[in-house]
């Protein structure tokens, strides 16, 4: 680990020295295999005891941790043979996000997701996985080929919202993002979002109006993030870990609410500890929940994510 979270501090220390007893094996002279493990065993159990007590702004800087999995990982983890398919056909090429054909354990799909970058030069790249109307529109003609050859979505959303900036506004990026709503109530087809770090905005839920939603454990989803919520209501960010209390947006806040349908349990510490654990929990419940909608009619599943999102929040404006 190269990034430890000020919330982790404690078990820093213990993390140098099972790095300074591994170079020390190296050298054969001494047998330091016990140490290692016992000392590893002592980092999962206070790691165990500080992720079962976070508070919602601490899993907001969990799923921003900049060595947290990627898009990427996730596609080159669980998918095969991914064909990748650029440009909206009518402005440019949005490198925010990806998307393709692939194949998920030999079943041919659609694959979609926003990727924010691991590095300064991937980072600005991929705009910090912050998308433009083009790479929305991408994603509608993304729907549109998976339903032309009966091919089950799977999107990934892992962004602090779609490119606020002038030109985005120019380009109709609020247009864009309603667009890519609109068609997910017209497709037909099998379509499994999974929020792996930040879901933020219309910028995450333009790719995650599904069938069913997945959420990793320490991910967060949410209208508008915690900074930007305390500067409208107090004009004052650092009341974001105020903010964040009152959000509502961590996964066992939202699976309560009805808002996702699953939440997919991170290794201990969090999925940037241990990312091929990760991958095989999140592929795992995707399969899952892929044979799930492909046990209903195409035109059942249809009219079963609209209902689902047409409703949601009924239950409180009848109170």
């Amino acid at each position: 680990m190269s990034f430890v979270l000020d919330f982790e501090s404690q078990v820093l220390s213990i993390e140098k020295k099972i790095a300074e007893l591994r170079e020390v094996s190296k050298l054969g002279d001494v047998d330091v295999a016990n140490e290692i493990i016992r000392m590893q065993a002592k980092v999962e159990k206070i790691l165990a005891q500080i992720y079962q007590k976070l508070t919602p702004w601490q899993k907001v800087q969990v799923a921003r941790h900049p060595e947290r999995p990627k898009f990427t990982d996730y596609l080159n983890g669980i998918f095969t043979d991914f064909v990748e398919l650029s440009g909206d056909r009518l402005f440019a090429e949005d490198k925010a996000i990806y998307g393709g054909f692939a194949k998920i354990d030999g079943q041919k799909c659609m694959v979609i997701g926003q990727e924010k970058g691991y590095d300064t030069e991937t980072r600005l790249k991929h705009n910090f996985g912050m998308p433009k109307p083009e790479g929305y529109r991408k994603v509608c003609r993304l729907f549109d080929l998976a339903e032309r050859f009966a091919l089950p979505i799977f999107s990934f959303i892992d962004t602090s919202g779609a490119f606020p900036g002038l030109e985005s506004e120019e380009r109709g990026v609020a247009e864009a993002i309603a667009r890519c709503m609109e068609k997910s109530f017209q497709i037909s087809v099998p379509f499994i979002a999974s929020v792996i770090g930040e879901g933020g905005s219309g910028g995450a839920i333009a790719i995650a109006t599904a069938d069913y939603i997945l959420m990793l454990e320490h991910s967060v989803y949410s209208v508008i993030s915690p900074e930007g919520c305390a500067s409208i209501l107090w004009k004052d960010d650092t009341k974001a870990n105020v903010a964040a209390e009152v959000q509502k947006l961590t996964a066992p806040d939202l699976l309560s609410l009805g808002v996702i349908d699953a939440l997919v349990p991170e290794p201990v510490g969090g999925a940037h500890r241990n990312k091929s654990a990760t991958l095989a929990n999140l592929k795992k419940e995707m399969l899952k929940y892929l044979n799930k909608s492909l046990a209903s009619s195409p035109e059942d599943r249809k009219n079963a994510r609209r209902t689902k999102f047409m409703n949601m929040g009924k239950q409180f404006l009848a109170k």
